[in-house]
């Protein structure tokens, strides 16, 4: 029997593994073009890690789009929580049509003309370093980056808005597009790679044709940015399309298989490994030592074999004593195990693909509307652990569960969100957003949470493993220096 149900597993997992390898990303389906169809650029938002303050494309004065129409995606929960404002861009791009130079907006007689305010604005977010991140057919760009002294070839998100060269400070105002391309039949197309190589050319260094083509020298000037003065500039940007082998599937690999990302992931499961095995040890040697002392305690006991106790075996009779605030313990350990469902049940769904960064916001969205759903795990096991604790109020205990994790976190975000407002950043949540965050917190937690208790507190209580004594035990006030915050 044991060995037929082995059968059984090894066979689902055979078949899982065929599915994961011939297609990646469930639900997602490839987008096919035709030699010459128009491929949008989008623009997804500006980040650094030193202010962690997102920020749209269009806070800097970048060229705009045609006719200054600008088309914002709809997005879901979890982009906008991420500060995501994903927005279309003037970048002309056709379908394995490479464009060696191409100015991106004005005129080559009428450069950009950027003020004192404009310039120190540009200038303050390339000293924090902020990356921009552009989109093409959901797949975000990238920088390769050449270790020169081992070859080795890594990958940054995005691409760094300027530089520091010296005590100046230089913008990329010239980017080339590079677009990898695999062909899934004679006639169609489907992107398979996004870089970008960005640039710094004085405007000076530029060279125009009469069909607003440009061509600059090999090693140009670097446009500066003057803060003092303004700063006149051109944008530019070049298109080169390399077919290759990687497949649709395939495309993400880069992002995904980044060594920094590789030791990450080996550290963490080599500290889990470690700590899981120690823990496993210690587990097994505790309870064949509390298991004879549990059945000791059960037992009726003499006053000389009370006597004989010391240290933390003499609470024993205490430790199941109900506490003071036993409606707020009831509440922390049914968040906790509200938290606890909603992470297990997200890394599962992520394992399987479900929620992979083709998705875009999709991680954030299912932890949230997990975890609104969880709240009915939460109310169950949080009403029966009440229930033990001899509480009566379960109306008010189910209340304070639905609120006590939510209210702290969310008056949190609010304050922050002020300060995030302040700055002008994409991070800051929307007003409509925070009331989509109400609603499902009042409209379907809290009515879960209530529903949980009501049939958990109509089940019997947990068991304590040992009795508890019918006199506390007195325990004496401890000295100040023995206080754990001064140890």
């Amino acid at each position: 029997m044991v060995w037929r149900w082995w059968k059984v597993l090894l066979f689902i997992i055979c078949i899982w593994v065929e599915v994961r390898e011939a297609f990646y990303v469930p639900g997602v389906a490839p987008v096919e073009f035709k030699h010459g169809t128009r491929i949008d650029v989008k623009a997804v938002k500006m980040t650094s890690t030193h202010t962690q303050l997102p920020y749209e494309y269009y806070s800097l004065p970048f060229c705009l789009p045609k006719n200054r129409t600008f088309i914002y995606k709809s997005e879901n929960l979890g982009e906008v929580l991420r500060g995501d404002r994903i927005v279309n861009t003037p970048y002309e791009v056709q379908m394995a049509e490479s464009v060696n130079c191409r100015l991106l907006c004005h005129s080559p007689k009428n450069p950009i003309n950027w003020n004192e305010e404009d310039s120190q604005k540009v200038a303050s977010r390339i000293r924090h370093e902020y990356f921009v991140h552009l989109l093409v057919d959901n797949l975000p760009c990238a920088t390769k980056i050449v270790n020169p002294e081992t070859s080795e070839i890594q990958y940054e998100h995005g691409y760094r808005l300027g530089g520091l060269d010296g005590g100046s400070i230089y913008i990329n105002n010239h980017l080339k597009l590079v677009l990898l391309y695999h062909t899934h039949n004679e006639e169609t197309y489907r992107v398979v790679g996004f870089e970008v190589e960005a640039m710094s050319i004085d405007y000076t260094q530029l060279t125009f044709s009469d069909d607003d083509t440009c061509s600059f020298p090999d090693h140009p000037k670097r446009q500066l940015v003057n803060e003092q003065s303004g700063t006149r500039l051109f944008f530019t940007y070049s298109v080169e399309w390399r077919k290759s082998e990687v497949s649709w599937a395939s495309r993400w690999d880069i992002y995904l298989g980044m060594s920094d990302v590789q030791i990450h992931w080996f550290s963490i499961i080599n500290s889990l490994v470690v700590v899981f095995f120690l823990s496993g040890i210690l587990t097994m040697i505790m309870v064949r030592t509390l298991r004879r002392d549990i059945a000791r305690y059960n037992a009726d006991e003499g006053p000389d074999e009370a006597i004989e106790e010391t240290g933390w075996k003499l609470v024993h009779g205490d430790v199941f004593r109900p506490p003071k605030y036993s409606r707020v313990f009831a509440a922390v350990i049914g968040s906790g195990i509200q938290i606890f469902f909603m992470a297990l049940i997200t890394i599962f769904f992520a394992m399987l693909g479900m929620l992979s960064p083709a998705s875009r916001g999709a991680l954030m969205t299912a932890a949230i509307f997990l975890y609104v759903f969880m709240g009915l795990i939460a109310g169950y096991f949080s009403a029966r652990l009440y229930k033990t604790m001899k509480g009566r109020e379960w109306k008010r205990a189910a209340f304070l569960t639905a609120t006590l994790y939510p209210a702290l976190v969310f008056g949190t975000c609010i304050f922050l969100n002020f300060f995030i407002w302040g700055k002008h950043s994409s991070g800051a949540v929307p007003f409509g957003t925070m009331l989509s965050l109400l609603c499902m917190w009042f409209g379907i937690s809290l009515p879960l949470v209530y529903l949980g208790y009501y049939f958990g507190f109509r089940k019997q209580p947990f068991q304590h493993p040992v009795r508890t004594n019918q006199i506390p035990r007195q325990v004496p006030d401890q000295l100040w220096y023995m206080n754990p915050l001064l140890r």
